[in-house]
């Protein structure tokens, strides 16, 4: 792009934000904006001078001289002129002035220095400012913690605004929660807190969190607000992190619910249940090795047979609807496993042990496949980065995936993306990062109070 087009593109595109930044003067007026008392002020500066000027002529003496009497009239209509001038000029661009939020050319600036623009220069431009009213309360729906900032993105594609996080936050002075289309997919939504109030590193579980939605489940609170997911819509959860990220933590918070909920919960831990105390082996069905997996597996994959018959029997779509139906009360069951990827590595088996895994790699394929109407989930947690271990058709059912503290390769496993190595601090704990990029603190509790 030469210097004509780009000068060119940058004329018109300011000429087409001082009309739109107009058109917000106009409707901030009419929301009564604090700061229209600037143009009030103006129209009634300009009103007392049209209305006194004859005075102000008489008090500086040009009446009364001779040779200034003969020119008075061509002095007023001057001043009419001036005044007039003033009003079609000034008052625009006050109420210009009133839809641009404050500080709007200082984050330009600080995205251009960042090295945030488009080919042709041009920053992101800050369109409008929803920030949380002085006594916390918003409109229904939006977080009082949380400022949302409208950008014009000027042709910037939102993964390029998504990778520039970093230099927005420095911009804005905040720590982002979400970037997001707005309007259509013509403007940027950039959701956040100011950068002192980021999350706590420790975030106690409390009994009133649990969720009395069916079958909703509450992972922790992101910065604006609960994380939650509701299996009765997302049937199956991956969770991801290495060594000491606190995705274990976070399954036994996922499972401890479950079991509030009246669910039956399967558990498979291959190092002998080591890492689930005693309670856990009185409330859950625990499987030691692969043949115990075997046997659960089979007996749900029955179950699911033998759902799917009542349900088609009762003419209902799925357990929720079935169970109010029916006045019956089928419980959801829970199957999950600390380390996948171990469990169905075949590298370094024997014939026996790979066909063995080979039975359990189907059995779990026909869960995430069509378990989701039947009342039947998988909670999965891997750290291993193999991406040929978790066969496809096991991957691609299990729809909400959270990823804690991780390098690229297991990232991208986890989520397709390198959101939680970017995102997640290395020495974080507990600290997750969904799909769509909500980063959340996950609650922790104490086990023995199962």
């Amino acid at each position: 792009m030469n210097t004509d087009d780009r000068d060119r593109i940058n004329a018109r595109n300011h000429r087409f934000h001082l009309w739109r930044r107009f058109c917000a003067g106009v409707k901030a007026m009419k929301h009564k904006s604090p700061k229209s008392i600037f143009l009030l002020l103006a129209v009634a500066a300009l009103l007392i001078v049209w209305r006194y000027r004859t005075i102000v002529f008489s008090y500086s003496g040009l009446q009364t001289d001779e040779y200034f009497a003969a020119l008075f009239p061509l002095a007023d209509l001057c001043c009419q002129m001036s005044l007039v001038l003033i009003s079609v000029v000034v008052l625009p661009f006050i109420v210009i002035a009133i839809g641009t939020p404050w500080g709007s050319w200082k984050i330009r600036d600080n995205l251009l220095r960042g090295g945030l623009y488009n080919h042709a220069g041009e920053a992101p431009i800050l369109l409008s400012v929803d920030k949380p009213t002085n006594n916390g309360k918003r409109k229904k729906g939006s977080n009082s913690r949380m400022t949302v900032y409208e950008f014009d993105a000027v042709g910037i594609p939102l993964t390029v605004l998504s990778e520039k996080r970093d230099v927005i936050e420095t911009a804005l002075g905040i720590i982002i929660d979400q970037i997001k289309y707005g309007n259509g997919r013509k403007t940027i939504l950039v959701s956040g807190v100011p950068a002192e109030c980021d999350l706590p590193s420790v975030l106690p579980w409390n009994e009133n969190y649990l969720s009395h939605e069916d079958f909703v489940l509450v992972l922790g609170e992101s910065l604006s607000g609960p994380v939650t997911v509701n299996l009765a819509n997302i049937p199956h959860i991956l969770l991801g992190g290495s060594t000491g990220s606190g995705k274990s933590v976070l399954l036994k918070l996922l499972l401890k619910q479950c079991l509030r909920k009246d669910a039956e919960v399967y558990i498979a831990d291959f190092k002998k249940g080591v890492d689930y105390p005693p309670v856990w082996h009185q409330k859950c069905r625990m499987c030691f090795t692969e043949a115990d997996l075997l046997r659960v597996l089979e007996e749900l994959v029955e179950e699911l047979e033998r759902r799917a018959s009542c349900l088609v029997q009762a003419g209902c779509a799925n357990l929720s609807e079935y169970n109010e139906k029916t006045g019956n009360n089928l419980h959801r069951h829970i199957l999950a496993c600390d380390e996948v990827a171990e469990l169905l590595d075949k590298n370094g088996r024997s014939k026996e042990e790979k066909e063995l895994l080979a039975k359990i790699s189907s059995l779990l394929a026909t869960l995430a496949r069509q378990g989701r109407a039947f009342g039947i989930h998988l909670l999965l947690a891997t750290q291993r980065p193999d991406s040929m271990v978790i066969p496809g058709q096991i991957k691609n059912n299990l729809d909400f995936r959270a990823c804690g503290r991780a390098d690229n390769v297991l990232s991208q496993i986890v989520l397709d993306n390198t959101s939680a190595a970017d995102q997640i601090p290395k020495d974080a704990r507990g600290r997750f990062i969904t799909g769509d990029g909500t980063v959340f603190q996950a609650y922790i509790f104490d086990e023995r109070k199962l």
